[in-house]
């Protein structure tokens, strides 16, 4: 695809959310409904960088996201909500976990760098299954959302839905910066084939660290942003089901693009709530729907956009050598 193609989709999509709005979604469902999608798709595309840029498939997401939501309900019980506090040491704090983790986890590969994550993931629900200050396994609910400056410009439907907008959009170019950097392509060439990589002189450990760090703290901000929209943290947050949801975003959306995050948070949320209105128990149409999609949208919802593939002529045969002509003449 070229780079027209690749960022037509997810403009249109960005400004579809910016649009939406002022075309009759304004309603406190809608608005709800807009702003869990854009905050998982922020958190799937942390995973994205993980799974796309560096070949990390990591079921521990979910905890950079809780420990990100667990900030805003410990500092809220400790009569802190400024939010240039609050989110940063959100962010940070999941960072920090993620550096600690990934050090250990990064030095696995394949199937015990899924079950490593997957440990440490399960080793934060419980931890927080048992903080009885913050509510243990009922959880701690916010009784407002962060204040900025002093105001509650959070508690504003319309500037939230602006601000998530906005902070979706700066997380994606962030990333595609840094896939596009250097960086990116140290981790790419780590994914292909990290015994080459290391062999021209680059170690691919601490790209990923790096890398890893990165996905963590910006799922601890949407771990923040997400203890706002629902004014509610509770150890589901954590569950490894959360980040086997975050990894379906992005194989639905598509591995190969940062963006398929994006469309792939969109999607699952909407089938999700149309589903739910649809059918009693939808979940058991919602399973087999994304097998389907798996198994026919195999670039994902990203590759809808990419030009169908040439097929190669079959070579053509080889022209009798002129021994052979003679050969046959003679015969």
């Amino acid at each position: 695809m070229t780079g027209r193609a690749r960022l037509l989709l997810p403009v249109l999509v960005l400004a579809g959310l910016a649009a939406a709005p002022f075309l009759g979604f304004d309603t406190g469902f809608a608005y709800t409904l807009m702003a869990r999608a854009m905050i998982l798709g922020m958190a799937a595309l942390s995973l994205s960088l993980l799974v796309g840029g560096a070949g990390l498939v990591s079921l521990g997401q979910a905890a950079m996201l809780g420990i990100g939501a667990y900030a805003v309900a410990a500092l809220d019980h400790a009569g802190v909500t400024n939010a240039l506090v609050v989110f940063p040491a959100a962010a940070l704090l999941a960072g920090l976990f993620a550096l600690v983790t990934g050090a250990v986890s990064l030095r696995t590969s394949g199937v015990h760098f899924i079950m490593i994550t997957l440990a440490f993931g399960q080793m934060a629900f419980f931890t927080a299954s048992s903080l009885s200050a913050l509510g243990g396994d009922d959880g701690y609910t916010l009784y407002g959302r962060t204040e900025w400056m002093g105001t509650r410009l959070l508690e504003d439907r319309a500037a939230f839905h602006f601000i998530l907008l906005a902070l979706l959009a700066g997380t994606w170019l962030l990333l595609s910066a840094l896939i596009d950097s250097r960086f990116g392509r140290v981790l790419r060439a780590s994914r292909e084939n990290a015994l080459r990589a290391q062999a021209v002189g680059f170690s691919p450990f601490p790209y990923r660290l790096v890398a890893y760090t990165v996905a963590g703290a910006i799922s601890g901000l949407a771990g923040a942003l997400l203890a706002n929209a629902t004014e509610f943290v509770s150890p589901a947050t954590l569950a490894w089901g959360r980040s086997g949801e975050l990894l379906f975003m992005v194989i639905l959306g598509g591995v190969g693009q940062l963006y398929g995050a994006i469309l792939g948070a969109l999607a699952i949320v909407l089938l999700e709530e149309w589903l739910s209105h649809l059918l009693n128990y939808w979940r058991l149409a919602f399973g087999p729907l994304l097998i389907l999609s798996v198994l026919f949208l195999r670039n994902g919802l990203a590759g809808i956009t990419a030009p169908p593939r040439r097929r190669r002529a079959p070579p053509k045969a080889a022209a009798p050598k002129a021994a052979t002509l003679e050969a046959r003449a003679d015969a």
